[in-house]
């Protein structure tokens, strides 16, 4: 097992590089950051100063060392917009996206388990086919489209949401929530409905389609036979065999919600790291650009490890299979 997790984490150091190679090279091509910041009146030698003095004059791959190096040491830089640390800024809008991301992902985890187990369950209900109904529509609905008509539903009509902004938020320590407060709990609801919808309703087709399967086989039957009652075969025994799948989907769908967080900032302006990305591309901020697509890598490569790490728990057929030296 230990060595199973060394190799792991190995992997994704590996990722982690090469995914910050392929963005330091890509974003060469975004356009001319010393354009962005010295504007059109600057002169030829200016232009030359601040190239120098950004190190843009060297080699792509003496930057990208340089760059690796400093990120080894969680010094990632300096912002070419903001002439701040790229570290401090992502401190700073890491607690925002993650308290969004992480709501996001407990709403859509534990609506979308219970819709896909009554789905199954009762499978010929009126209501179990008005659930699939608008599981169609989640699937079929972009992000931006489900902000947007929340916001004109809850926030002009009604009035009862605020339509952007984080609200009020409180500071412990370093990290800053707004859980604490009541508008910082208001201005949550719409972008977590926002971003978890989405992965709702796979989880719930997932859950659904699994159950269905699970519910089908030989060992339920025999399970029935024997006189167990049904909802301890609905709920330990059907359930718990479709879990598995269902921790696949889950723990990506955490790093997707985090990477994927763009829009849903955008639409409700949440001082997230979505946001400060879009800012970034904007105004050709390299070592932001670089420095968070990192950190997307680097929840994936986290959550992916997480995720086997749970299998190992739950299966005992793979417990098994680590203990004879198998992967």
């Amino acid at each position: 097992m230990f060595a199973y997790i060394l190799r792991s984490l190995a992997q994704g150091v590996l990722v982690i590089i090469v995914v910050a190679l392929i963005a330091f090279s890509m974003f060469r091509f975004v356009g001319d950051p010393v354009a962005s910041l010295a504007g059109q009146e600057a002169s030829v030698a200016d232009r030359e100063e601040l190239s120098e003095r950004l190190g843009l004059n060297d080699p792509i791959f003496i930057q990208f060392a340089r760059f690796l190096g400093g990120a080894a040491q969680a010094d990632f830089g300096i912002s070419y917009r903001q002439g701040r640390p790229v570290a401090g800024l992502l401190a700073e809008r890491l607690p925002a996206t993650v308290e969004l991301a992480v709501l996001s992902a407990l709403f859509a985890l534990i609506v979308g388990i219970a819709l896909g187990v009554y789905a199954a369950i009762r499978r010929r209900g009126v209501i179990a086919n008005i659930v699939m109904v608008l599981s169609l529509i989640g699937v079929s609905l972009p992000t931006f489209l489900i902000g947007i008509g929340l916001i004109y539903i809850f926030a002009v009509e009604l009035r009862w949401l605020p339509s952007f902004g984080r609200g009020e938020t409180i500071k412990i320590g370093w990290w800053t929530t707004g859980l604490l407060t009541e508008s910082g709990r208001k201005s949550l609801i719409m972008p977590v409905l926002t971003l978890g919808f989405f992965q709702l309703t796979l989880i719930m087709r997932l859950v659904r389609s699994e159950m269905l399967e699970a519910l089908r086989s030989e060992y339920i039957r025999f399970a029935r036979a024997r006189g167990v009652p049904e909802r301890v075969v609905q709920l330990r025994h059907a359930l718990r065999n479709t879990m598995i799948p269902v921790i696949t989907i889950a723990g990506l769908q955490l790093g997707s919600v985090i990477a994927f967080a763009i829009v849903t900032e955008t639409v409700f302006q949440w001082p997230g790291l979505g946001a400060l990305f879009v800012n970034s591309v904007q105004f050709v901020d390299i070592p932001v650009m670089a420095t968070y697509l990192m950190f997307v890598a680097f929840v994936f490569v986290v959550t992916n490890l997480l995720v086997d790490l749970v299998y190992y728990l739950i299966d005992p057929r793979l417990r098994g299979g680590l203990r004879r030296g198998r992967p």
